[in-house]
């Protein structure tokens, strides 16, 4: 029920959360002429400019340096051994963050920001620090928060949150989950020689991720001196850092200095929402194609609801988020054409189904195969280890999907998804005249002929 005390004041168009999908679609809306507020509890930009992809990419980039140094000889440059200064790489990440929140704050120059925590009244009403709000759309995008395994001692390990900002680097670190962010911050604190040990529950790495590309970075990431256990049951994490865990029936430990819990993520959910009807999948707001939130019930007259970004649970993912911020202003259509990256030591990317997925779906495929090693630049910079793997439909020459381990992976992987975007035949890449010397030849070779 509405509280009477509450002052009201009234948009066109209300956005809860200020990351990337939020801030975009509130800038967007408040462009086209309408009266826009965003509502953040936090810092602006989200999980993704504080907690997760920029962060983290900053922490790569000081991991490839240190790797670069002190494999400098292989280049005929004497560098001597890398000295990791942990408290300076950690206050170079919070500069670069600092600057990003600026650049959203002046991206948001022509939106209404409230700091605070938003409570939905009713449909068109949130409360936020004893003001109302209300608007006849309203956005949801408060994103995600990191889950932590319900196991004995679960609160001695660290969040991936927690661990951006530790100043002093442990001599070993176990990483409960070997998903994108496990391996990013295997990657990471191998790099600055802290001696990693990966437990994940799967069969595999990367579970998203096409098997053979996943076997490839875990093979890679071995080579390292990273310790990878799959079909691991973690069962406890016991005072002292010693974590019990079970694989095939068996028994097992591990030890370390510091443990990571890096298990996925779940949806944050304002409150008040469950009390409106809204319908939930799985813990996550349920959404049409169009990014409307439906509801058990009958839906609300005179408002619409929209969930975006990892609230929804349909792609957690940044990218994903703004797409269907643009989704839900009806500015873009759907579209599964996401592409998909791990910043690991060599980097891994996706877009498109995986040969498993095509299998499944009992699809006549054809699948080609180019490796880094016979490309000229990939051995010029150092990096022979590296695989492209396109798969096209067998009959139609339709792209279904490219999944590549290798340097600049992240990068190469776009020029297929504008490719599936578009429509085009995977002929249509091998046609293409590609620069020489450029990685971007190793992509050129694999299509399917």
């Amino acid at each position: 029920m509405l509280n009477s005390d509450c002052a009201m004041e009234n948009f066109d168009l209300i956005v809860i959360g200020a990351g990337p999908g939020g801030y975009e679609a509130a800038a967007e809306a408040a462009a086209l002429g309408r009266r826009v507020a965003v509502i953040e509890r936090d810092e602006l930009g989200g999980t993704c400019l504080n907690r997760g992809c920029i962060p983290t990419k900053a922490l790569c980039r000081s991991a490839e340096v240190a790797m670069t140094v002190g494999n400098s000889s292989e280049f005929g440059i004497s560098a001597g051994e890398p000295v990791i200064d942990l408290p300076r790489i950690m206050a170079r990440k919070d500069e670069i963050l600092a600057g990003l929140r600026e650049s959203v704050g002046m991206v948001l120059n022509d939106v209404t920001v409230i700091r605070g925590e938003a409570k939905f009244i009713c449909a068109s009403t949130v409360e936020v620090n004893g003001e109302c709000y209300t608007a006849h759309e309203i956005i949801v995008a408060t994103g995600s928060r990191p889950v932590m395994l319900d196991i004995p001692g679960k609160e001695l390990a660290l969040s991936s949150d927690e661990i951006l900002s530790i100043q002093t680097l442990p001599s070993s670190l176990i990483i409960i989950g070997g998903g994108v962010i496990g391996m990013e911050f295997a990657s990471i604190f191998s790099a600055f020689g802290v001696k990693v040990t990966v437990l994940e529950y799967c069969k595999e790495i990367l579970p998203p991720f096409d098997v053979e590309i996943a076997k490839r970075l875990r093979t890679s990431l071995k080579r390292r001196g990273i310790e990878i256990v799959t079909s691991a049951q973690v069962t406890a994490i016991n005072p002292g850092l010693t974590v019990e865990y079970e694989v095939k029936g068996k028994s097992k430990t591990a030890e370390a200095e510091q443990v990571l819990m890096a298990v996925g993520r779940r949806p944050v959910v304002p409150e008040g929402l469950d009390g409106i009807g809204v319908r939930f999948e799985r813990g996550a707001i349920a959404v049409d194609d169009n990014m409307k939130v439906l509801f058990d019930g009958s839906a609300p007259e005179n408002v619409t609801l929209y969930a975006i970004g990892d609230v929804n649970g349909r792609c957690m993912l940044a990218h994903a988020a703004y797409m269907h911020g643009l989704v839900a202003l009806g500015k873009a259509k759907l579209t599964d054409i996401i592409p998909a990256a791990v910043f690991t030591w060599p980097e891994c990317a996706m877009v498109g189904l995986t040969e498993e997925q095509c299998a499944a779906a009992g699809r006549q495929i054809k699948i080609g195969k180019a490796m880094f090693r016979s490309n000229g630049k990939a051995l010029a910079m150092g990096e022979p280890d590296g695989l492209v793997k396109i798969i096209a439909d067998s009959e139609t020459d339709e792209l279904l999907g490219c999944h590549i381990c290798g340097a600049h992976a992240a990068d190469l992987v776009q020029e297929v998804a504008t490719a599936m975007t578009a429509g085009l035949k995977a002929s249509a890449i091998s046609t293409a005249v590609h620069a020489h010397p450029t990685l971007t030849e190793v992509v050129k070779a694999a299509v399917p002929k």
